[in-house]
């Protein structure tokens, strides 16, 4: 570390715990040395960010500002520090002053509740490759007071819990007052005419909240640029009504500060009613107006021409959550800066650029006109007129086809469509891996292409090796560096290089080892929350990931119950020892989720309970699935479980975590999963299942019959039918728990076809893969050598990758560097 030696930084430290908690480091506590950490880095990495930005403004840097509802960071001081090339040093200091372990001190810190799943762990790694590849970047999403929710396992049910991450602070962000602004919810508007003739909007009698920014710093890897995630919290613009406090309605008195915090509280507020609904969308207009008036506001501080804004600003918006943008920049343009509508379009469809995470039309958002319109009437009388105008457009290239206006109307069945509005919006739209783009432009959105197919690209997802390798894998990495130098910390590309090693016994062995120790780490994880006793030298074989029934952690419990089944009827034969590892957290209102997580611990309860098959099979589900625990997962993994029906999974990321820690992929041909095997080879994954086409054809056709494999197949039935027969049902349960898993995977439920995921139709392939799988886990060296070719292909797959791509062929940046 170049900024400060040991004995300056001990003083430090020392200084901190003492000026922040009164205390000497002898007396503090974990978390206030943690504390004292994060505050001396803070001091270090404060310099370098404020240099950073000022070069940005120097050399008048076009900057992207990547709007997303999540961002799941993971904890801040290991990754920083490592990025700031100060961990070993600090390791080093920390137990010199006698004050614990460095890693222990990483556990004293929370994970930031900012993210849940995929798409804000993407966002995430996407903040580091920006920093690491110096580009100009925010990211812009919303301070969450409590996140998603903290997972707890109570009788096999899960249990939504505050995640109060925010405690004991954030050491590491600042708050910026100065930077304020109005967002405006409710009210009406009103049509006036200036003294010109000319017509404006005002508008009227709305709710005000206040936007206030917190920054935490980005640190890029050793290249002294740090960039910033800005997260906006909500506050009213008038907190205390002192009148209604003083006549004794002190419920009132406080009411605009409570309708404020709501907006900040939990991530996806659960919105299967009216109210949820509407906080859900406060919640993205609050974050997307907050951010596009700070960046426009900050563009026209040192340029004087409005028109220019698309030359230096590029709003990349991440899903659907954001898209509102699209209109809210135009009613900036229009209303503040007065810019008519023919110029603000253009400037908005230079400036806006979508990203598509999903095919599933349940998760490409519709707001009901009612509701939308009411909250933000100005904004909807934007999306009218983009509406009426893009319509025209289609019109004049289809015709008058009402099929196809059905499919591209932005306003339609008395909704608004999000999705619809963004691509009608944006200048790029983009798919996360090869397969799913195809399908965009093939089938979900191939209208759209065909209208505009110069604005469709691929740019498949990546992971940050700092985190998942480096941090999380720290014994892999110090191998690798051994074997090949430290290039691949920010071009991972040069893991090719490791494949000379692979015919290695040697070097093998000692490849083996580290795994064999990450697993021991995970093991006394395990012991530790769960309790339970796992053999280290079982095949560890993982499903980490969302609760959906896409995902089919459904398709894996079959075969574990299947796998528990055999075990039962041959007692004495001898079989691969495994121990299946799920973490999951689901939706609060997803009730068939949820189910799905009580099935799974009720079959680990009986399956870790039966004695009679020799612990030849554990079965484990983590509680409360997160990045820090993530990180240990990936590292102890043998077997990644990928095995979402063809076609539903946009990209994955897990799977090129799990290919990065030397773990073989299980998996359809879906997503990235396509992409991880033509790197690695076919003959180093297991893939089975329908292809996309396939899938594709049967919900089209409407030919599939779930039932008939049913009564076709005796150890599916037999499998299937223990979810009925009592089996997995504890004293005092219901005996028809699981029927409706049962019935809707046979017959259907609520309207909705029988096995809409396809778990059926997978079910014997599956089971072969998973044979192939055993047979070769009892073939230690040759089990090992295709693990290590993983870790050797896996350089495609760095989001330093993902983020050159967007950078050039979309955000059109410039690197500092």
């Amino acid at each position: 570390m170049e900024t400060m030696d040991k004995e300056t930084l001990k003083e430090e430290i020392k200084k901190q715990i003492k000026y922040r908690f009164r205390k000497n480091i002898e007396d503090a506590s974990k978390q206030e040395v943690y504390q004292g950490i994060c505050y001396a880095l803070k001091e270090m990495i404060i310099d370098e960010w404020i240099d950073t930005h000022k070069k940005y403004e120097t050399l008048d840097s076009k900057m992207v500002y990547y709007l997303s509802m999540e961002f799941l960071m993971g904890r801040a001081l290991g990754n920083n520090l490592i990025n700031f090339g100060a961990y070993k040093e600090v390791a080093e200091v920390i137990e010199e002053l006698d004050a614990g372990d460095l890693y222990h001190i990483e556990e004293e810190e929370p994970d930031a509740a900012l993210g849940n799943g995929g798409l804000g762990r993407l966002a995430a790694c996407f903040m580091d490759s920006l920093a690491t590849l110096g580009y100009p970047a925010y990211g812009c999403g919303i301070r969450y007071r409590y996140g998603m929710f903290r997972q707890e396992i109570e009788n096999g049910y899960q249990k939504e819990m505050p995640d109060e991450w925010l405690k004991n602070g954030n050491p590491f962000e600042i708050e910026r007052p100065e930077y304020a602004v109005e967002i405006k919810f409710g009210g009406h508007v009103d049509a006036e005419y200036n003294e010109n003739g000319k017509m404006y909007f005002v508008h009227r009698d709305y709710e005000s909240i206040q936007a206030v920014p917190f920054d935490m710093p980005i640190v890029g890897y050793q290249n002294g640029v740090v960039n910033t995630l800005r997260v906006w919290d909500a506050r009213p613009m008038h907190s205390f009504d002192l009148d209604s406090f003083d006549r004794g309605n002190y419920a009132k008195a406080r009411e605009n500060k409570n309708n404020a915090r709501s907006i900040v509280e939990v991530l996806y507020p659960n919105d299967n009613h009216e109210t949820g609904k509407q906080l859900r969308l406060k919640q993205q207009y609050f974050f997307v107006s907050a951010s596009l008036q700070t960046a426009v506001k900050k563009y026209m501080q040192r340029h004087d021409n409005i028109c220019g804004l698309a030359d230096k600003v590029c709003f990349q918006l991440n899903d659907t959550h954001p898209t509102v943008a699209v209109a809210e920049l135009m009613r900036i343009l229009m209303d503040e800066y007065g810019v008519e509508w023919e110029q603000a379009w253009k400037i908005t469809t230079k400036c806006c650029a979508y990203t598509n995470h999903t095919i599933m039309a349940e998760a490409l958002e519709k707001w009901p006109i009612a509701l939308f319109s009411s909250l933000l009437p100005r904004v909807y009388q934007i999306v009218e007129e983009i509406h009426r105008r893009f319509t025209e457009e289609i019109k004049a290239f289809f015709g008058d086809d009402q099929d196809i206006l059905s499919r591209m109307s932005i306003l339609y069945d008395g909704q608004v469509h999000m999705a619809r509005l963004a691509i009608a919006g944006s200048f790029s739209v983009n798919g996360v891996a090869r397969l799913h783009t195809e399908i965009l432009k093939n089938q979900e959105l191939s209208d759209f292409y065909k209208l505009t197919p110069e604005k469709f690209n691929n740019k498949t997802n990546g992971i940050t090796q700092r985190r998942f390798l480096v941090h999380g894998n720290p014994e892999l990495s110090d191998w690798i560096t051994k074997q090949i130098g430290a290039g691949f910390i920010t071009n991972l590309p040069e893991l090719e290089k490791l494949t000379a090693l692979a015919d290695d016994k040697k070097k093998m062995k000692e490849f083996a080892e580290i795994k064999a120790n990450n697993k021991k780490r995970l093991a006394a994880y395990i012991q530790e929350h769960n309790g339970i006793e796992i053999n280290v030298n079982s095949m560890i074989d993982c499903q980490v990931k969302r609760l959906h029934e896409y995902k089919r952690q459904m398709l894996n419990i079959l075969y574990v119950i299947t796998l528990y089944q055999e075990m039962k009827e041959n007692p004495g034969k001898k079989y691969c020892p495994r121990t299946v590892l799920f973490g999951a957290k689901s939706a609060p209102g997803y009730e068939r989720a949820k189910l799905i997580i009580k099935l799974i611990n009720n079959v680990a309860d009986t399956v870790n309970n039966d004695k009679s098959i020799k612990n030849q099979l554990k079965v484990v589900f983590i509680e409360d699935y997160k990045v820090s625990n993530a990180e240990l997962i990936f590292a102890a993994a043998d077997l990644s479980e990928q095995i979402s029906t063809a076609s539903k999974e946009a990209s994955g990321t897990g799977n090129m975590k799990f290919m990065l820690n030397g773990a073989i992929t299980i998996g359809t041909m879906d997503g990235a999963n396509v992409e991880i095997v033509e790197e690695v080879g076919r003959e180093n994954a297991f893939v089975f299942g329908l292809s996309s086409d396939q899938v594709i054809e049967y919900e089209h056709n409407g030919q599939y019959k779930a039932i008939e494999i049913y009564n076709e197949n005796p150890k599916l039935k037999k499998a299937l039918d223990s979810l009925v027969d009592g089996t997995f049902i504890k004293e005092g349960e219901d005996k028809n728990l699981f029927q409706g898993l049962h019935q809707a995977l046979l017959y259907g439920q609520h309207s909705n076809i029988a096995d809409r995921y396809f778990v059926l139709a997978d079910y014997d392939s599956y089971m072969d893969a998973q044979k192939q799988a055993e047979e070769l886990y009892m073939n230690p060296e040759e089990w090992n050598r295709k693990a290590f070719l993983n870790v050797c292909h896996a350089g495609k797959f760095s989001s330093d990758r993902t983020i050159e791509e967007y950078a050039s062929e979309i955000w059109r940046l410039k690197s500092i560097i």
